[in-house]
């Protein structure tokens, strides 16, 4: 059976060819948007559609037998319900006047509890890692703080150093400067004495 076949099957139970296409574009559509966003699209009694990851793999082409890697991909799987797979095998009888796939009961709509507790899984795990990824984000904003304020202690004392060493300079400076005056002082008063000195010998 093809999807015109199919349309045609439901089409006097939906009221109009038209009708019947559009039901079954509008559920195919919404089986593969969520399939290829990586949900699980269960109906009970009747299976399962999901998305699977294939890991990079080495095959054979089946005609020159040549090894080949095959890249990583994501492939869409269907396993089939239980109910299903009874009626195909012929352990159920299907059913002469009701829908072979009945009315999926109350909270199991969502694929049962086995897939709520994987989603739940998969929320705390989400939950887990963000709250790593923000205890590590901390970590490098106070190291990098850290960084900061020893760099600015370090320039600081720098600054200190440079300060005391000009205050020290300046103090020296004077001192030198008395010497250098004292100096001519001293010249001087050899001068004098030589001065007086010389008419004594004359006589």
């Amino acid at each position: 059976m093809n999807k015109a076949q199919l349309v045609e099957a439901i089409a006097d139970k939906l009221g109009g060819r038209q009708q019947a296409a559009d039901a079954v574009d509008i559920v195919l559509d919404a089986i593969i948007r969520a399939v290829v966003s990586g949900e699980r699209v269960s109906v009970t009694g009747f299976g399962s559609f999901e998305k699977v990851e294939r890991p990079a793999r080495y095959a054979r082409n089946p005609q020159t037998g040549e090894r080949v890697r095959v890249k990583k991909t994501s492939v869409p799987r269907f396993r089939a319900g239980q109910g299903f797979k009874d009626l195909v095998a012929g352990t159920k009888k299907l059913p002469k006047n009701d829908v072979a796939v009945k009315k999926a009961p109350k909270g199991s709509l969502s694929g049962g509890t086995s897939t709520k507790k994987a989603t739940t899984k998969k929320a705390a795990a989400k939950k887990t890692v963000a709250k790593a990824t923000t205890k590590k984000a901390a970590a490098k904003k106070t190291t990098a703080a850290k960084k900061a304020t020893t760099a600015q202690k370090a320039t600081a004392k720098k600054s200190t150093a440079k300060t005391a060493a000009k205050k020290t300079t300046a103090k020296k400076a004077p001192a030198r400067r008395a010497t250098a005056t004292k100096a001519p002082a001293k010249k001087t008063a050899g001068r004098k004495t030589t001065a007086k000195k010389a008419p004594a010998r004359r006589k």
